[in-house]
């Protein structure tokens, strides 16, 4: 089984980290994930960040980063910001919903994901997009023809752009997480893995989706490790935990790392 590295989604304890951000980071390295995935870096310097990072031994190896910051006015610092604390990865984490609601929209989007894709790749980074949901819901007539926009910017971007599968986002839409790793292989470099359900039942809605620690809710996890290591070229496991209904977002963090080391036999 490959030793694929497994790091945290820092929005998972984003209150602890917005008051205490380097103690997050030494906890998180102390608990044995390898790297993190940040979605904000509340106002401090790349340099201090940079500076955590290696402190503590971690890597970033992927942001959640809105569109808004990779247009032209704002290219150069977020690039630049990203050299800083090593990261080669900027994902876009949410797209509004007139961006993705026809099958015109996601031509125009798929466009602009291709064009920041190309303005990237010189400087030896890249990019891609974190599914929610409604992301994978078809398209239907007159809006499209039945494909979802994920399968569509799937068609319509390179191979390259990276499509970040979330498996309770995904499971929330309707979708099979191992069917659909499978469906666009070499696409899911960064996986999200996060729970769905609590184990005893198939929850629908929100209910559940995230919450339960990794483990112990109702996604295969076998299928989704055998998946990405067989077809989705996956080289970072990212963890994301939503909120557990009885431990603090510390604590529920640690809990899934450990469950999931547990699952991958480590």
């Amino acid at each position: 089984m490959p030793n694929i590295p497994i790091a945290l989604q820092v929005y998972s304890v984003r209150e602890d980290a917005r008051a205490d951000p380097r103690g997050v980071l030494e906890r998180v390295a102390s608990w044995g994930f390898d790297g993190v995935e940040f979605a904000g870096f509340y106002g401090h310097p790349a340099e201090t960040v940079r500076a955590w990072l290696d402190e503590f031994g971690l890597r970033c190896p992927s942001t959640h980063t809105g569109l808004d910051q990779l247009d032209d006015e704002h290219f150069d610092e977020t690039v630049a910001y990203h050299q800083v604390i090593g990261c080669d990865t900027i994902l876009v984490p949410w797209l509004p919903e007139e961006t993705r609601n026809s099958l015109d929209a996601c031509k125009r989007t798929a466009e602009r994901f291709q064009t920041l894709l190309e303005k990237l790749r010189p400087l030896g980074m890249r990019t891609g997009f974190h599914v929610h949901g409604p992301d994978v819901l078809p398209l239907e007539p007159p809006a499209g023809d039945g494909r979802s926009p994920w399968d569509l910017f799937a068609e319509l971007t390179p191979d390259d752009f990276i499509l970040e599968y979330d498996t309770a986002n995904g499971m929330d839409g309707g979708t099979d997480p191992v069917a659909t790793i499978r469906k666009h292989p070499g696409r899911s470099i960064l996986l999200h893995l996060k729970e769905y359900g609590d184990g005893t039942h198939t929850l629908t809605g929100h209910d559940g989706h995230g919450k339960a620690a990794i483990g112990e809710g109702d996604v295969d996890w076998a299928g989704v490790f055998k998946a990405a290591e067989e077809v989705g070229g996956t080289a970072w496991y990212v963890v994301e935990q939503e909120g557990h209904p009885t431990l603090p977002a510390m604590d529920a963090a640690k809990r899934c790392v450990d469950n999931l080391k547990g699952l991958l036999g480590r």
